[in-house]
């Protein structure tokens, strides 16, 4: 008799030692090829021009949020609540398929690939998609994934202000930039979880980790996520699709991998992604590689905005950034727009290639979007902003924002 393939793997993870497959199900979504293409997805884009060894993909991202969900409901059913195994297996695939629909570079290129279509509404089309192709077996996971299960709780571990997504990603991507400012203590805040009402809620003994996670996850925006750097190289990536996507559109050639010059060429919309299951099967063949092949070749393309963008990137030799708390001086960004288009000779409409401006944006905790709360020994529930002694974290309940302007290196303003 055929021994059965052994698929209770075992996965050496760098930030939490240890991580094991817990059933078939799970296996089989690992082993899936559009699972398998989050190993060639960068977890934080192209921050790794600014911290060189952020280089973690999805894929591992994916394997660390599981484990952490899987000590979340061990410590949930130690303290009374009942959670089926069927409910265990749901909210497992839930959250290990929560970044499934990721484009390339993850959230650099959202919506840029395909226009007003986010990565949780393809992670939902994929999910479904996946579902009919095991046999149903993800019925739970798409109810959990999607808030329609009774236990509201259990999508809270999946997506609410402190979910196992937020816990693995500060861990993660502080242990691979290096930055200590963004280390939480991910055993503690479990193990002070509990539901009450059908809520996930925090015991009062854990206030502490949890101004901790809420002022790193602060410190990790401005240092890592909105670091003035990245954000001017993703502006740059940015930018070059668009600038392929308007030559595409003129039908001028450029060679690419198949997948990627279909999504040039052929102007894939929502409308056919809903229309067509093949394009959610095409979208899933496109990956980081596809992109930084492109942009290699592009570096020699007869466009000399594209090969200007491209071999920029290519050599990080980035835009230049100025950040400051207000907008700025419309007669100053004039000037700098004038200087660009007379030394690079550009027409106006080409301007805004050269010249970028943005708004960054950094808000570590909304209660009025969700709200974290704490539940003290006679019960009473108090928001995490109110219930802390500390009054940064009642401060950090206020959004931060903060202007840029991009432009050429080698302008003279």
């Amino acid at each position: 008799m055929k021994a059965l393939p052994n698929k209770r793997k075992i996965i050496n993870d760098p930030v939490y030692g240890l991580i094991t497959i817990p059933n078939d199900l799970v296996a089989d979504i690992i082993q899936h090829p559009w699972f398998q293409r989050l190993r060639r997805i960068m977890q934080l884009g192209l921050t790794h021009y600014v911290y060189p060894s952020a280089l973690h993909t999805r894929f591992q991202h994916a394997l660390g949020a599981m484990h952490l969900m899987k000590q979340a409901l061990e410590v949930l059913r130690s303290k009374g609540n009942t959670i089926t195994d069927d409910e265990e297996e749901g909210v497992l695939c839930a959250i290990l398929l929560h970044d499934i629909g990721h484009g390339p570079f993850s959230h650099a290129l959202e919506q840029t690939i395909v226009k007003d279509f986010s990565h949780e509404d393809l992670s939902l089309l994929m999910m479904d998609a996946l579902n009919d192709e095991l046999d149903h077996r993800l019925v739970m996971a798409n109810r959990i994934f999607r808030n329609d299960h009774p236990k509201k709780f259990l999508h809270q571990l999946v997506s609410s202000q402190l979910d196992m997504d937020r816990l693995d990603y500060l861990s993660r991507d502080s242990f691979f930039t290096g930055v200590s400012e963004g280390v939480i203590n991910t055993d503690r805040i479990i193990m002070m979880l509990a539901v009450a009402d059908d809520q996930l809620v925090v015991e009062g003994k854990g206030i502490y980790s949890i101004e901790k996670f809420i002022i790193a996850r602060r410190l990790m925006y401005w240092q890592v996520y909105l670091h003035k750097t990245v954000v001017a190289a993703e502006y740059m990536l940015v930018n070059i699709l668009k600038r392929a996507k308007e030559l595409a559109s003129e039908d001028i050639p450029m060679a690419c991998s198949p997948v990627l010059h279909t999504f040039l060429y052929s102007g894939i919309t929502i409308e056919r992604f809903l229309e067509d299951r093949k394009w959610i099967g095409e979208f899933a063949k496109l990956d980081d590689y596809d992109i930084l092949s492109a942009i290699k070749i592009w570096t020699g393309h007869s466009d000399p905005i594209l090969s200007w963008l491209c071999k920029s990137l290519v050599d990080r030799h980035l835009y230049k950034v100025e950040i400051q708390n207000g907008s700025f001086d419309p007669v100053y960004v004039n000037d700098i727009k004038n200087k660009t288009a007379e030394q690079f000779h550009l027409k106006e409409e080409e301007i805004g290639y050269f010249v970028v401006e943005g708004i960054v944006t950094n808000n570590a905790y909304n209660p009025v979007y969700d709200k974290i709360r704490i539940q003290f020994r006679n019960n009473e529930l108090i928001d995490v902003s109110e219930a802390s002694d500390q009054l940064n974290i009642s401060v950090l309940s206020n959004p931060v924002s903060k202007f840029l302007l991009c432009y050429p290196k080698n302008l003279s303003v």
